[in-house]
């Protein structure tokens, strides 16, 4: 028997505020985790702090006030008209992006009018672009040196950024350069030492160079520009894990902040994202713009649909191999989101042995590994992707369509970046997260920070518990002791050794 439960589209707003081990084969009755919600809470209190600007959108009209001097449009169809050069619009529409989203509407003209700027808007909503079109645009009218640093906490983002950059700055002689871990550090430093025009990197590896490299190498981030910390609220994020050593080391080496524009966009803004606003400014320098766009009401897109499945501990394993290979998934191209590196390594072996296309994205690969799976995944070559939080963040994969949380994650908004791999840009997707009897409170937290319910995954013609017991139990027990020894032998999902491992 599972576990028992327990009990357990707003109009858009934009603010600019700143161990069971039997398993009962027939089907059950619906079940909620969450009881129904009460009256919206009045907002945070620092949502209604002085501002720049503050916009309502309803999805009927909007209306915008002005303050600080930061003139908002009402609704701009065009990047034109928000004074981005032709240039830029006709190589943004090159690459279909004709229209601004909401983040950018707020943003270009601020940043192009000299405002450091704090953006933060759900994931998939085009943050990349809110801040790359208007420095390039600055640079393309004074292009020299090292112009801007753009931070960010992944290989994989920092990467798909480069290439971003690269591909809106087409028309001209632009010279991206990206800086991460996994790579050598000679070819980087002399690439560095030659003043590229955006350098792109991880700060782990920026303040290896800033440490390591001489002065020669990192004279050139002394005059930089702009300075742009994407995905800001793990950036600063204290606690184990932290980048923020690192993130200070790189500041360190760069001009100070009344010489430069400092621009933060996350999904998730956080106390330490706001404290940009509060630091005290120059008189001379205009003041922080704060654009949340549908950051406190819809943390989530609308058209993203999220479900929860009752699973035993002992089982998780079968009920993936099923959930994928119903009827409706079978198709999708699918993330399944782990809390540890050896689950997701386990699981790549598994799947793999039970006849699924899946590859893996995680820490524990080697850099070139990690860039050729995502690159597969992309491709479909592979069509289920094992990954941890190392892909939750960022990463634009336009056709995926199904994210599995096989674990719950331990903080609601990484919760928030994981699911943000599907829906984006106004597409449909399904968030499916299983639930063990240990997870009703970390559920009831997700649906809070939502401000949504999951409801009981369904799907016509088909009882998920009743494949387990039929097709599932036998099969994957089985398959798990192969996985378990292939991981034992040193061998990887493949079936080859690892490098290190010699042949008797």
């Amino acid at each position: 028997m599972s576990p028992p439960a327990s009990e357990t589209s707003q109009n858009e707003t934009w603010d600019l505020s700143s161990d069971d081990k039997q398993i009962d084969p027939e089907p059950r009755k619906r079940r909620k985790l969450s009881p129904p919600p009460a009256k919206p809470a009045a907002p945070p209190s620092y949502l209604s702090q002085t501002t720049l600007s503050r916009v309502k959108a309803k999805k009927t009209a909007t209306s915008t006030t002005h303050n600080g001097g930061v003139a908002l449009p009402k609704e701009k169809k065009s990047f034109a008209e928000l004074n981005v050069d032709p240039w830029l619009v006709g190589s943004l529409a090159n690459l279909a992006i004709t229209r601004p989203t909401g983040i950018q509407q707020g943003c270009i003209p601020a940043i192009l009018q000299g405002h450091d700027c704090i953006g933060g808007s759900r994931t998939g909503s085009g943050k990349t672009i809110a801040f790359a079109v208007p420095i390039l645009q600055k640079w393309a009218q004074d292009p020299f040196g090292i112009f801007a640093v753009v931070l960010t906490p992944t290989r994989e983002l920092a990467l798909q950024i480069f290439e971003q950059f690269k591909a809106i700055s087409a028309p001209q002689s632009l010279k991206p350069l990206l800086i991460t871990g996994g790579a050598e550090m000679r070819p980087q430093a002399l690439a560095l030492a030659n003043r590229p025009h955006v350098v792109i990197a991880t700060p782990g590896r920026l303040a290896d160079h800033i440490a390591n490299s001489g002065e020669d190498t990192i004279c050139g981030l002394r005059r930089v520009r702009f300075v742009v910390l994407d995905e800001a609220d793990r950036l600063l994020a204290t606690g184990p894990g932290s980048m923020l050593p690192d993130v200070e080391t790189c500041l360190s080496i760069l001009p100070p902040p009344e010489a430069r524009q400092t621009c933060l966009f996350t999904a998730t803004v956080t106390p330490e994202v706001r404290a940009l606003k509060e630091r005290p400014r120059p008189a001379s320098r205009p003041p922080v713009f704060v654009c949340e766009v549908d950051t406190a009401t819809l943390a989530i897109p609308p058209q993203l649909s999220q479900h929860y499945i009752l699973v035993p501990v002992t089982q998780r394993e079968s009920f993936l191999h099923v959930l994928l290979g119903t009827p409706a998934n079978e198709p999708k191209s699918t993330i399944v989101f782990t809390n540890r590196t050896a689950t997701a390594t386990f699981l790549e072996h598994l799947l793999r042995l039970l006849g699924h296309r899946v590859t893996a994205l995680h820490s524990g690969l080697p850099q070139p590994v990690r860039t050729a799976n995502l690159a597969r995944f992309r491709a479909r070559a592979a069509r289920v992707l094992i990954a941890t939080d190392v892909a939750a963040r960022g990463l634009d994969i336009p056709a995926v369509e199904l994210v599995v949380n096989y674990d719950v994650p331990r903080d609601p908004d990484d919760y928030v970046h994981r699911v943000g791999r599907t829906a984006r840009a106004g597409r449909g997707g399904d968030a499916v997260t299983f639930v063990g009897q240990r997870d009703v409170e970390l559920v009831r937290a997700i649906e809070e920070r939502c401000g949504r319910e999951m409801v009981e995954y369904e799907e016509e013609g088909v009882s998920i518990e009743g494949r387990v017991v039929r097709e599932g139990l036998k099969v994957v027990g089985e398959r798990k002791r192969e996985a378990a020894i292939a991981i034992g032998e040193g061998r990887d999902a493949a079936g080859r050794r690892r490098g290190g491992l010699k042949r008797k």
